[in-house]
């Protein structure tokens, strides 16, 4: 009867030590800005999914483009159907890998994760640099980084290419909470 309960009580130690292995946020922010001559444009989506697997470094993050809010209801409109065409490609991904993970801590570090970004149908191999930080309720990353519209065979019509940069800033800011199943 003790083996039993012991063997019980370690598979329990075990699977709960597993799902700690895994944090995930469902609303993190990602936003992107490009500055024009003639007007600004900036958007925010704040339904991004991103995990990071602490057991390897690994980090997934998945974006549904539809869900990025603009200012102007036709910027939105033109963003979906014009430039990303949502309907054709919905999401972007990235997968990819936190170099150094183990280095993450209570205080923010600067760290590169190198992997693979696809918008628009195109994938894209990357490197950018973020702050993560370990808190006893999970794992922070924030962090900004430049894509090219290019890269991506994002098309840009000649009547509006002075109004919108050909370099796009985008910033993210992920709350990853241990995933519980």
């Amino acid at each position: 009867m003790n083996y039993l309960i012991s063997t019980l009580a370690l598979f329990l130690c075990l699977h709960t030590a597993q799902s700690q292995e895994r944090y995930l946020t469902k609303n993190g922010t990602i936003t992107f800005f490009s500055k024009a001559p003639i007007e600004n444009i900036e958007a925010k989506n704040q339904q991004v999914l991103s995990i990071i697997d602490a057991s390897n470094g690994s980090m997934a993050i998945s974006i549904l483009m539809k869900s990025f809010l603009f200012e102007k209801a036709l910027m939105q409109e033109h963003f979906n159907e014009n430039y990303v065409e949502s309907d054709k490609f919905p999401k972007a991904t990235f997968k990819g890998t936190i170099l150094n993970f183990s280095n993450i801590s209570a205080s923010a570090s600067k760290l590169q994760v190198k992997g693979t970004l696809t918008i628009h149908g195109e994938s894209k191999e990357i490197t950018i640099e973020g702050l993560f930080s370990k808190t006893t309720s999970g794992i922070i990353a924030t962090g900004d980084f430049i894509i090219n519209l290019d890269d991506f065979k994002v098309k840009i019509p000649a009547v509006v290419a002075k109004n919108i940069a050909k370099n796009i800033k985008v910033s993210f800011d992920f709350n990853h909470q241990p995933f519980q199943k």
